[in-house]
């Protein structure tokens, strides 16, 4: 059975082409503890199946806008991880709100007649509705 499993081990070419990550990223993420290093075979790095899909699951991290410590905080055992995925989550809502301020300025930007936007009435009673919405810190 072990020959079976060496068999779909793959290189770190071969998991880059699979991931669309360079291998200089995979083995930065090795050398930060934040995937298990693979096993050797004639020196050279050898991946199992699942090694794509914790790739997959750290650029999606990073997507997110964790830091690298954080996507380690996040492979730890749940409970060591829960109170940074609290705060991970809370500081994205935040910016779903700063980005949909931004999405509804611009968008009525493109409509605006006004020749300086930040004269525009409809645009200064949006600004006073968030700042009543979301007093700041």
């Amino acid at each position: 059975m072990e020959r079976v499993e060496r068999a779909v081990r793959m290189t770190i070419g071969r998991l880059s082409e699979l991931t669309g990550v360079p291998a200089s990223a995979i083995r930065y993420w090795e050398r930060h503890g934040l995937l298990p290093a693979p096993e050797r075979e004639s020196g050279q790095r050898r991946y199992p199946p699942e090694a794509a899909e914790r790739i997959t699951v750290l650029r999606t991290c990073q997507q997110a806008g964790l830091t690298l410590g954080e996507i380690g905080e996040f492979q730890r055992e749940r409970p060591e991880r829960e109170a940074m995925i609290r705060a991970k989550i809370t500081e994205i809502e935040q910016r779903m709100v700063d980005l949909d301020h931004a999405h509804q300025l611009l968008t009525h930007a493109l409509r605006c007649g006004e020749e300086d936007i930040v004269t525009c009435p409809k645009f200064r009673e949006q600004m006073a509705a968030w700042r009543t919405a979301d007093p700041a810190p």
